[in-house]
């Protein structure tokens, strides 16, 4: 498990980022494999979930993970709303009756925290919903719900690193429609064929558009790092049938 120190010195916040390790799914998904929408046993599923919350501390707490479609939706969620199904990619509460989940395998957990309110959202971010500004939706949703801007901090858990994340043309030219400034987050290996994408530099990049000051991440690559992360992009080159998912928690205690 990786957390940022500075967001563990925020008083009533716990926070994790887990690796694949120390679970009980066997195989492709060895061994904390977190992520329902896989086709590993439910019962290892669950049990591993509930590994990670006592690794926090949060055993007692129910977690709400919301299904994941590489959408831009954040929504509120709270503790009526446990076992139900929602479909979105960012959740965000100022409930600590529960935990915040976010699975990812290559995409980017990303953490926002109002430090005064007790507003916290967790979301799921692929290059889709990043560009898509699940982001600046996320943050827009803390601020309608009482946040002020200069409250919030953000962390960017482990992701797909810059030198692993290998896209075609095609891929960089929507990013350069968009903004020509975002060239600086590609790095082209064939010209005119290939590049490669920084996903986490791209993500902070639009968490500080925003305007929050206060952003942590670190250069990990889930790509490369087999013995602790799961990577979609990694096990289709390997030609594997399936994919493990690890889980990010954020809760209010």
């Amino acid at each position: 498990m990786f957390i940022f120190k500075e967001i563990n010195k925020i008083p009533n916040i716990k926070h994790g980022f887990f690796s694949r390790n120390s679970g009980l799914s066997k195989g492709i998904y060895k061994s904390l494999n977190c992520g329902l929408g896989s086709k590993d046993n439910k019962g290892k599923i669950l049990k591993n979930r509930k590994i990670a919350l006592k690794k926090l501390g949060l055993e007692k707490k129910k977690i709400i993970i919301p299904y994941q479609t590489h959408s831009n939706i954040v929504k509120i969620v709270d503790e009526n709303m446990v076992n139900k199904r929602i479909l979105a990619d960012g959740i965000l509460t100022k409930s600590n009756k529960i935990s915040l989940g976010i699975l990812t395998a290559d995409c980017a957990p990303v953490f926002f925290i109002d430090v005064k309110k007790k507003i916290i959202c967790a979301i799921h971010a692929g290059w889709k919903g990043a560009k898509n500004n699940i982001i600046k939706n996320g943050v827009k949703l803390m601020l309608e719900y009482g946040s002020k801007l200069n409250n919030i901090i953000s962390c960017i858990g482990p992701c797909i690193g810059k030198d692993s994340y290998l896209v075609k043309v095609d891929f960089f030219k929507q990013f350069i429609s968009e903004n020509k400034t975002n060239e600086k987050f590609f790095k082209i290996i064939q010209k005119n064929k290939f590049m490669k994408f920084n996903l986490a530099s791209y993500i902070n990049f639009k968490i500080k558009e925003i305007g929050i000051k206060k952003n942590f991440y670190k250069n990990f690559d889930t790509y490369k790092d087999e013995k602790n992360f799961f990577s979609y992009r990694r096990s289709k080159d390997k030609k594997e049938m399936d994919c493990g998912r690890c889980i990010s928690i954020l809760s209010l205690i």
